[in-house]
């Protein structure tokens, strides 16, 4: 699959389709396509996989793009920010929230990550159920806003506040800890817990998580409304 991204901060993935090549989307994805590209809805590898995406935050089905004659499709992204290509390989899977998953090459698996300690996903925010990409190919990212990238060292952590984590490589470990004070809990605006990465491996953060940019627009609405 050969991506070009497009659209600046309204990004879209245009791809080009070798006869026989086939992309995965989520469902709702399609922009645009041309050329000899067939449209299949399925449940992206059986009922258990369906249900492993129902219960991350994902469409039921997914859609599968493939080209019968060779064609282009664009895959738009949902918010504005970017759209980041990942080479995916065997050694090394990653592990992506829920909703920063957009379309893969059909080489690419796509499974569910449950986070090895209950307490990351019930209080963390990313959720105890994420998604895991291996096998080899290519995957799109979406991201809110913009993209920055680090990569951990052994036992290096990252604290990040709840929607910011986009991916990150499955060597990482994830857990969640407790803001510390009273006072910073109830008055910080930061909530009561964070998420804390550790290495060693990469991970990308969004910088406008597209919940939090929605829930402050509506309360400033509604302090208009109350005026």
């Amino acid at each position: 699959m050969k991506c070009e991204i497009k659209g600046g901060n309204f990004p879209v993935a245009i791809c080009d389709l070798n006869q026989g090549e086939a992309v995965l989307c989520e469902s709702g994805g399609m922009a645009w396509m041309n050329g000899g590209l067939k449209m299949e809805t399925n449940t992206g590898g059986g009922l258990g996989k369906m249900l492993g995406r129902a219960f991350s935050g994902e469409s039921l089905f997914m859609n599968r793009y493939v080209a019968e004659s060779p064609g282009m499709i664009a895959i738009g992204a949902h918010a504005p920010g970017e759209i980041r290509k990942v080479e995916i390989t065997p050694d090394k899977p990653i592990v992506v929230q829920k909703g920063s998953f957009l379309a893969m090459d059909e080489s690419v698996d796509l499974s569910v990550f449950f986070q090895k300690k209950i307490g990351s996903g019930l209080f963390g925010g990313e959720g105890f159920i994420m998604n895991k990409l291996s096998g080899s190919g290519t995957a799109l990212l979406e991201i809110d806003g913009g993209v920055v990238e680090y990569d951990l060292a052994p036992g290096e952590k990252m604290t990040i506040d709840t929607g910011y984590l986009v991916m990150m490589d499955a060597s990482c470990s994830i857990d969640v800890v407790m803001v510390k004070g009273i006072g910073n809990m109830l008055f910080g605006g930061e909530g009561f817990f964070n998420t804390v990465v550790t290495g060693p491996g990469h991970i990308m953060l969004q910088t406008q998580p597209i919940t939090q940019f929605v829930s402050r627009i509506a309360a400033a609405l509604a302090a208009v409304k109350s005026k």
